[in-house]
C-alpha cells in the first residue's frame, strides 16, 4: 500500500527534477531546452493527477508536493524564460550581467519575476478554493508555462521571419507576461480537461477542443501553443456565457 500510494507522488518528483534542470538551463541560456523542460515536467504534472484518481490514492501530501513541482516547472522556469528574453532585447542599455544590470538601471527584464509571483499565488489559491474541483477559476499555471516556453521554440523552429521578429520585441514580451500573469489569477470559470464519463454530449466541448488541438499542432506546430491557450479562454468565456443564457 506504501509503495502504491508513492506512484503519483513519483511523478510529481519527476515534475519537479524536469524544473530544477529547467532552470539550470535557463541560467545558462539554453532558453530551448529549458522549454522542452517545462514541457517535460507538464507532462509528468498530468500524470501524477492520473494516477491519484485512478489508484484512489489522492491526498494532503501529494497535493502541496504537486503545487511545489508546479511553482518551480511552471512558474520559476517560464520567469526565468521571459527573463533571459528580455535581457537580450535589453542588452544595450547596460551589461549582460546582474550587477551591471542594476547598475545600469535595467530593470525592464526583471519583469519576468512576475510569472513565479503569480504562479505562487495562484497555486495557493488553488490549493484552499474548493470551486475548483471539477473546472478552474482563472489559467491554470502549466497553461501558462506553455503559453511562455512556446516563445524559444517559435524563435527556434518557425520559418516566419515577420512572427519571429514580432514576438522577440521587448513591448510584445512584456504584454504577453502581464496578461499571463493576470489571466492565472482572473476570476474568469476555465472548463478543466477531467472526465467523469466519456460520454460525446456531457463532454462535447472537451471533444470539439481536443481535435482542435491536434488539428493545430499538427498544421502550425510550435505556433499553434499560444492559439491554443487563446482558444481554451475563449471556448470557456462562450461555454460560461452560455450556461447563464
Amino acid at each position: 500500500m506504501f509503495i502504491k500510494r508513492q506512484i503519483p507522488n513519483l511523478f510529481t518528483f519527476l515534475n519537479l527534477s524536469a524544473g530544477l534542470i529547467g532552470i539550470l538551463f535557463a541560467l545558462e541560456n539554453l532558453l530551448v531546452p529549458a522549454a522542452f523542460m517545462v514541457m517535460l515536467g507538464i507532462f509528468f504534472d498530468f500524470f501524477d493527477g492520473f494516477f491519484a484518481r485512478i489508484l484512489k490514492v489522492s491526498s494532503e501530501l501529494g497535493k502541496q508536493l504537486d503545487s511545489f513541482a508546479d511553482l518551480v516547472t511552471s512558474g520559476v522556469v517560464p520567469g526565468l524564460i521571459i527573463f533571459q528574453l528580455l535581457k537580450a532585447t535589453t542588452v544595450s542599455w547596460s551589461g549582460t550581467d546582474v550587477i551591471s544590470m542594476l547598475q545600469g538601471g535595467n530593470y525592464l527584464p526583471f519583469i519576468g519575476f512576475i510569472i513565479p509571483l503569480a504562479s505562487a499565488y495562484r497555486l495557493a489559491n488553488f490549493n484552499i478554493d474548493e470551486r475548483q474541483s471539477t473546472s478552474f477559476i482563472g489559467l491554470p499555471t502549466p497553461a501558462n508555462a506553455l503559453l511562455i516556453s512556446s516563445i524559444p521554440l517559435i524563435i527556434a523552429y518557425s520559418q516566419e521571419s515577420e512572427m519571429v521578429s514580432f514576438i522577440q520585441q521587448t513591448y510584445v514580451l512584456v504584454a504577453v507576461t502581464i496578461v499571463g500573469a493576470s489571466l492565472l489569477n482572473a476570476e474568469i470559470p476555465l472548463f478543466a480537461l477531467k472526465f467523469k464519463s466519456y460520454g460525446f454530449k456531457e463532454n462535447a466541448l472537451k471533444y470539439i477542443f481536443l481535435v482542435l488541438i491536434v488539428l493545430l499542432v499538427s498544421w502550425l506546430q510550435f505556433v499553434a501553443i499560444p492559439l491554443i491557450i487563446l482558444l481554451y479562454v475563449l471556448l470557456s468565456v462562450v461555454e460560461n456565457a452560455l450556461k447563464k443564457s
